[in-house]
């Protein structure tokens, strides 16, 4: 991805809401597998990591993209946004080249 694609992404989340909460629990198999049907569905999504969560969301954000094969658009403090091009024509994002 390119760093005009991204910042093109990071636009586009800035007017979004996150759709998805991490808590104490951190990532578990059934909040990978929700991520994964929201990415399928969305193709770009922001996710909030709650207060009360130890783990360090830069690392949460990786192993979330290496297990939903999607791409870290950006993570800032407690928000992560991740970006995975979807099958459906009619609804991609369509990316600066």
């Amino acid at each position: 991805m390119t760093s005009k694609q991204r910042a093109y992404l990071k636009s586009l989340a800035m007017k979004m809401d996150p759709i998805l909460q991490l808590g104490k629990s951190s990532v578990t198999p059934e909040n990978t597998a929700s991520i994964d049907e929201a990415l399928a569905a969305r193709e770009l999504i922001k996710i909030n990591v709650l207060q009360n969560c130890l783990d360090d969301p830069k690392q949460m954000a990786e192993m979330i993209a290496e297990r939903t094969h999607s791409q870290v658009v950006q993570v800032i403090g407690r928000k992560i946004v991740l970006y995975r091009e979807g099958k459906d024509d009619k609804k991609r994002i369509v990316l600066p080249k």
